[in-house]
């Protein structure tokens, strides 16, 4: 077996013989600014690495060590990039390229391309030069630190001249990998089409014929069963559109999913993720716990947070992320906080904002890994996931960069009936949740429609006092200006809130406007209850909630003051339900950044208050005796 060392000669010489095929220089270049107030843009979409050129300089070096990067059984290291370079300038960055080489002979042919690119990888993150030196202009030395995870490839380092929109390939490092890429990582849970089964979703670089996919589970302190596991992927010509077809794919390993079934209600089991080789030996991942939901209409405590338009964030300063979604990381170890205290986690909408890049996909089912392998975590179809033109999205943007739903649907489970339609219904104890795809048509009459209504009818009000409506676009009501200044969608209030009035939904949540904003129980744009902290008695109108400012760049409102607002904050935060009992409920709106209530109400009602006539939502009545 070839040693590492040897392996990282080789790729320079690859790059070499590349060069002297092909040996380019770009002209002028751009300015940089490192830091901003955010600016909403995708980092990695920054970089014209399609027009990347050689430049390779024989007196510039970069060097990363460790070699071998988990070696005490970790997913995650950090790894020290050590730079020389003689001709250095304040927008030299350096790239992190997985797999290993990144040079034009892995490129696949594509309609996508203008013309055959030197380089057809994006990086998966990058730095600077002089990010952590800002002597580096007049020293030409710099020492970076990288936390890279494990993705299943090797990695490494590249030194570009140019900064990002005219890229000039200077160095390139050795090359060095974790001690196992092919690993069980990254699980998470999501409640399965029963109330009783619970699934687990995860990722590993082995297909169904290298390993066995599988998961060794049971009570906690009792005998472990095991339960096999289905195993998918997808490719690059299951891509709508660039960057996800071009530059900005990677390839994403193969995804696993275990459906463990016929839970107890509300008790704690431990899991761990196996893979059975041909050889007969195993590879286990570490031991991870959840506890399984209650029966539907269980009288328990029960809690629940709701947020939406996350994305990911880099611990290590990388691509900029501050400017990107600033908030991700504050609310993920809030969450993280308090996790004890959490029972069942909805991110409703734009998950990753990968936009396109699929590396981002592991970086961000890393991020949540503590959260989302303890506790479900349910998700709902937002643009950055779904819209690319001409795929069937009702809006027809690239939001998604090309992903066009494949790579969410793929990458979490969800109980639909069909995942592509992103669409379902999931019951916890008190809770009736109907998730709805803003993605897809859900006027009167269409498909959509008919499985909201059906959703909001089946929910057993005695069992289940507590119903709500999520959906990513504000198909409600929202003051922050959108399109027309429209406040929210308005064919979405005309087409919907006729249904949430007939069927008393409590509370509708939305995301994609990035910030919190709450409204009195609200129909036809009138408040039906007075007060802002309790509401009690009969059910008359729906509280509107955005909760879009889960962690990217945040969006101010509009100017004019509407009657049915009650509270609003552009600031990162979530909500937290919490249900006592069938009669009350107390909803809290937290900052990420403290963790502390800043907006708060209870409910309080019986079952009869759920029963009680009011308009546009009447039960049908007869004179006949």
């Amino acid at each position: 077996m070839r040693s590492l060392s040897f392996l990282s000669m080789e790729y320079l010489f690859l790059l070499m013989s590349i060069l002297s095929q092909c040996l380019k220089f770009g002209s002028g270049t751009a300015a940089v600014v490192h830091a901003g107030n955010g600016d909403g843009v995708q980092p990695l979409s920054k970089i014209a690495i399609h027009k990347a050129v050689y430049a390779l300089h024989e007196n510039a070096s970069v060097k990363a060590h460790p070699l071998v990067l988990g070696t005490k059984g970790g997913d995650s290291d950090w790894v020290t990039v050590e730079i020389e370079c003689p001709k250095p300038s304040e927008d030299d960055w350096i790239a992190v390229f997985s797999p290993a080489n990144f040079s034009s002979s892995i490129c696949q042919p594509s309609d996508d391309m203008e013309q055959f690119p030197d380089i057809c990888s994006a990086p998966i993150k990058y730095k600077y030069a002089n990010d952590s030196d800002a002597d580096y202009k007049k020293t030409g030395k710099s020492s970076l630190k990288f936390q890279l995870i494990n993705q299943r490839e090797d990695f490494s380092f590249a030194l570009f001249s140019g900064g990002l929109s005219d890229p000039k390939l200077v160095a390139v490092s050795n090359v060095i990998s974790f001690a196992n890429p092919k690993a069980p990582l990254y699980p998470r849970l999501s409640q399965g089409k029963s109330w009783n089964e619970m699934t687990v979703t995860w990722a590993s670089g082995y297909n169904v014929i290298e390993a066995v996919p599988f998961v060794e589970w049971g009570m906690k302190g009792e005998s472990q069963t095991r339960s096999p596991a289905g195993t998918l992927t997808f490719h690059q010509n299951d891509m709508c559109a660039p960057p996800a077809r071009t530059v900005g794919w990677r390839d994403p390993g193969f995804i696993h999913t275990s459906f463990l079934k016929d839970l107890w209600p509300s008790s704690v089991y431990t899991y761990k993720l196996g893979h059975k080789l041909v050889d007969g030996s195993f590879v286990w991942s570490k031991s991870y716990s959840f506890k399984s939901s209650p029966y539907p209409g269980q009288d328990s405590l029960q809690r629940v947070v709701i947020f939406g338009d996350m994305g990911k964030a880099e611990r290590d300063g990388s691509n900029e992320y501050s400017n990107y979604q600033p908030g991700s990381l504050n609310t993920t170890d809030q969450l993280i906080k308090d996790l004890k205290n959490i029972d069942i986690v909805f991110h409703i909408g734009d998950i990753t904002y990968a936009n396109g890049y699929i590396s981002q996909w592991d970086q961000f089912t890393s991020q949540v890994e503590r959260i989302a392998s303890t506790v479900p975590y349910m998700i709902a179809s937002g643009n950055h996931e779904r819209d690319a033109p001409n795929s069937g999205s009702f809006y027809d943007g690239n939001d998604s960069g090309g992903e066009c739903g494949v790579v969410a649907e793929t990458m979490f489970y969800v109980p639909a009936e069909n995942r592509a339609k992103f669409w379902y219904s999931t019951d916890y104890g008190m809770f009736h949740f109907c998730i709805a795809d803003s993605e897809h048509d859900w006027r009167e009459g269409s498909e959509q429609y008919k499985f909201i209504e059906k959703c909001l009818a089946s929910a057993d009000r005695r069992k289940q006092p507590w119903l709500i409506f999520v959906a990513h676009r504000v198909l409600g009501y929202s003051s922050s200006y959108w399109k027309d200044a429209s406040f929210g969608e308005p064919m979405g209030r005309e087409s919907l809130q006729g249904l949430w009035q007939k069927y008393k939904v409590d509370i509708a949540f939305f995301g994609h406007i990035h910030n919190y904003e709450r409204t009195c129980p609200v129909y036809q744009g009138q408040c039906m209850h007075v007060g802002k902290s309790h509401y009690s008695g009969i059910v008359n109108g729906t509280i509107h909630v955005v909760v879009g400012g889960g962690g990217s760049h945040l969006s101010g409102f509009g100017p004019t003051q509407t009657s049915w607002s009650l509270y609003k904050d552009s600031d990162f935060g979530f909500v937290k339900l919490t249900a006592y009992n069938h009669s009350s409920l107390l909803f809290e709106y937290k900052k990420s950044s403290d963790g502390n209530v800043y907006d708060s109400f209870t409910i309080s009602r019986d079952y009869r208050d759920v029963l009680a006539c009011v308009h546009d939502g009447c039960e049908p009545t007869t004179l006949g005796s």
